[in-house]
């Protein structure tokens, strides 16, 4: 009964956010919520939801004060000569734009932390997106899954817990699967050239002067820079100097722009602006980064330091720093609120055992033919299991199951483990991560479409990694 109303509510879930019945941060608490009161456990819905909010308030926490710090480094203009400089290297060629996104974001993976990642490629792509009405959409599944690919950094989760739960070295899982790892990557920059095809068929190409063109009283600084309601609410005239963002939503899938008034891209006389801090502020974020990567300390204290001394160096007046965290209020609101309901979520997924029992009911229907071909089942569930649960519960919870099943057919837990991390690309897009809700949020794209538009581009770069890594005979 747990397995069937497990599927049910995630089911619902997904049907609820993707035909837009319900807002994303509404069906993380009332759908549990029901479910869990459906299963007779209503009674311990409060501890369900208090484990799950002390599981992800880290992660919550993290997300509040990196919204803050890349918000001040976007207003003080630490990213505007990236942003110029992809737009020349672009062309204002809408297939080089895209390309170009897929490679921003598998580099700045590299750091190994999804919201970073997204909130530094959402920042200097999004201002050329808007300016040349392409798809937000396109931006937000070519970043997830780009990233996703990279996410089987051993630094960047999948990989060490995979190591952990099977109790293997993490070097032995990863190094074999980079060829694998690397034909992924290059898939998702081939799709990124075919989707980039699909965007300069539609919308033609600009020269530079045309795409660099602006109407002075209408100009905007960079997405996340400011305030604004979830939704196409249109920037009044002058907002520029504040530090605003024009915040209208693109969620549909041929890239239609629902607000008439056009994206402007950089305003390079907004007040905000700190030329002389330009290299100080490019060494902080370099050492913050630098630090996230030694695990110098906890990210959530990384980022709180962070933030705190990018406000106090930027912005010494008091005025200032108030006008500031009140900018970027909306973008911390939005993504923490969304985190903490996804905590309900997966609170009471964990807490009533709907995630143990799914687990067992798949495992147990994987025939005994199968066996020794358990390598490439495990590479076959890590995509609708790392999607549909967290990576904790599918590496700690059903890989050691399937690593058992596959040692009595003569198959390597090493194999076991590197055919684990095949699904990662298509997992960077589950409801179940936090990360996206922050590149969902600051593209300003509804989480249903980016979903409906991601996830067939995200399985079959899954699957071209499952498929090379038995290519190359990792798996």
């Amino acid at each position: 009964m747990l397995t069937i109303l497990g599927f049910a509510m995630i089911a619902t879930f997904l049907v609820l956010i993707m035909t837009k019945k319900m807002s994303p941060i509404a069906a993380l608490v009332l759908i549990p919520a029901l479910f869990c009161v459906a299963v007779g456990q209503g009674a311990k819905l409060g501890d369900y939801v208090i484990d799950g909010v002390g599981n992800l308030a880290p992660t919550a926490a993290m997300l509040m004060f990196a919204i803050v710090y890349f918000g001040v480094m976007i207003d003080v203009g630490l990213f505007d000569p990236i942003v110029r400089g992809i737009l020349r290297f672009c062309k204002a060629d809408p297939m080089r734009i895209v390309v170009g996104t897929a490679v921003l974001a598998a580099i700045v993976s590299l750091d190994g932390d999804g919201s970073t990642t997204f909130m530094i490629t959402v920042s200097a792509m999004y201002p050329l997106y808007k300016r040349l009405k392409m798809s937000l959409v396109v931006m937000t599944g070519v970043a997830a899954t780009a990233n996703g690919v990279m996410n089987t950094l051993p630094w960047g989760g999948p990989t060490a817990r995979a190591a952990t739960a099977l109790k293997l070295d993490a070097s032995e899982i990863f190094i074999p699967m980079i060829p694998a790892l690397a034909v992924g990557l290059l898939a998702v920059f081939l799709f990124s050239y075919v989707l980039g095809l699909r965007e300069r068929k539609r919308l033609g190409m600009l020269t530079l002067d045309e795409a660099l063109v602006r109407e002075p009283e209408q100009e905007t600084v960079l997405a996340g820079a400011g305030t604004g309601a979830v939704g196409g609410d249109r920037l009044r005239k002058g907002s520029a100097a504040s530090g605003s963002a024009d915040l209208t939503q693109d969620g549909d899938e041929e890239g239609k722009d629902g607000d008439e008034e056009e994206f402007k891209g950089l305003d390079p006389n907004r007040s905000t602006l700190r030329p002389k801090l330009y290299w100080f502020n490019a060494g902080l974020t370099v050492a913050l980064l630098t630090a996230m990567i030694m695990e110098l300390m906890p990210i959530p204290v990384l980022f709180l330091l962070g933030a705190a001394l990018a406000l106090t160096v930027n912005f010494p007046h008091m005025p200032d720093q108030r006008a500031r965290i009140a900018a970027h209020a909306d973008n911390v609101l939005n993504v923490s609120g969304m985190v903490f309901a996804a905590a309900v979520f997966t609170g009471v997924l964990t807490g009533t055992g709907m995630v143990e029992n799914m687990a067992d009911w798949v495992v147990g229907a994987v025939p005994d033919a199968m066996g020794p071909h358990m390598a490439i089942v495990t590479g076959l569930l890590s995509l609708p299991l790392t999607y549909f649960m967290s990576n904790d519960g599918f590496y700690f919870g059903v890989v050691p199951v399937l690593a058992e099943a596959g040692a009595a057919h003569g198959v390597s837990p090493l194999e076991i483990a590197r055919a684990s991390l095949a699904g990662q690309a298509l997992h960077m897009s589950s409801p179940l991560v936090p990360a996206v809700y922050v590149l969902v949020g600051m593209a300003k794209v509804e989480f249903g479409d980016h979903t409906r538009f991601t996830v067939k581009w995200a399985v079959l770069t899954s699957l071209v990694v499952l498929g090379a890594g038995i290519l190359f005979g990792t798996i």
